[in-house]
Formats: structure tokens, sequence, C-alpha cells
């Protein structure tokens, strides 16, 4: 497989695309001292451009050296085996803290969330959805900060502790 050096230089400018679109969102991460912050996430958007733009080559190649109805391999199936991995990240940004009152508090809700909302931009820009990428951004920069500034001002930022019985009704916490 021979990918010349203009479209590997592209790929790489896809990726930095996708990592600094993912640091938008890790920074917002970051800055709420977060279980995975700006580093994680521009690696996880980076990282699942890469795989975007590689499968396509592969497939590609796949489909010059085979003939097209012998090759079984398509991108999304790429994506749905490393997405699998980002689903093991998130889950471990998912703590459950014994809270001062004797109750549990869940954490990291939202940050596993984010995890997987910048692999889904990471796939947008290698597959060059560059408007679809700029716009899950800000979509998700707004459910984060304005979202959070909305449920504050109206009172509704659902903080409750799960309670130490199990015969209560269990209530989970946002972030």
């Amino acid at each position: 497989m021979d990918i010349s050096f203009l479209a590997q230089l592209t790929v790489v400018g896809k990726i930095a695309l996708a990592m600094l679109l993912s640091a938008f969102v890790g920074y917002e991460r970051e800055v709420k001292d977060r279980p995975a912050g700006l580093r994680t996430h521009m690696l996880v958007g980076g990282g699942m451009t890469m795989f975007t733009a590689i499968s396509d080559y592969l497939i590609y190649h796949m489909i010059l050296v085979f003939s097209p109805d012998k090759v079984s391999i398509t991108p999304d199936r790429i994506i749905q085996s490393v997405l699998t991995g980002i689903g093991f990240l998130g889950a471990g940004t998912i703590l459950k803290v014994t809270a001062p009152k004797g109750g549990e508090k869940v954490h990291g809700l939202t940050t596993a969330a984010t995890i997987l909302f910048v692999a889904g931009i990471g796939i947008c820009v290698g597959a060059e959805g560059y408007y679809i990428a700029v716009g899950a951004t800000l979509l998700a920069l707004f459910v984060l900060r304005g979202v959070d500034s909305l449920e504050r001002r109206i009172g509704t930022k659902r903080r409750k502790e799960i309670p130490a019985s199990a015969d209560q009704p269990v209530e989970k916490s946002e972030e």
C-alpha cells in the first residue's frame, strides 16, 4: 500500500483539526476538573480521525489487491471496533463516591459522554464532514456551558445523593 506524501499530510491535517475541535470540549472538562480533560479529549478526537481516514485507505488498497466482491471489510466495522475501546475509556471516568452525608454520588457521566462525542467529531473529520464536526463541537459547548448555566439559573441542577438505604429511590448526579 503506497499512500502518497500529500495524502498522508492531508490526514495529519485532519487529525490536527479534530484535535483542535476536541480541545474545546476537553478544555471545558479541564476547567471543571473532571477525570478526563484536555489531552484525553484531544487524543480521542485525533485518534478517531486517524482510524477513520486510514480505514478508507485500507479498504481502497484491499479493493486494488483483491477483487471488490472479495472485500468484506467496511469503514463502519473498523469504526465500531474502535468505538468499543472508547466505551471502556469513558467507563473509566465514571466514579461512584461516598458523599459526606452518608449516601453516594455518581460522577463522570457527562465526561464519559463527551469522550464518546469527541470520538464522533473525529469520525466526522476523518470522513471529511468538516461542517458537521464544527457544528457538533459548537453544540457540545452549548450543552456543556449553556445548559449548565441555564440549570443553575432556574435551579434545576440535579446534584442529589444516592441514598444509603436500598429501599429508597435512587437518584443520580448529572456530573
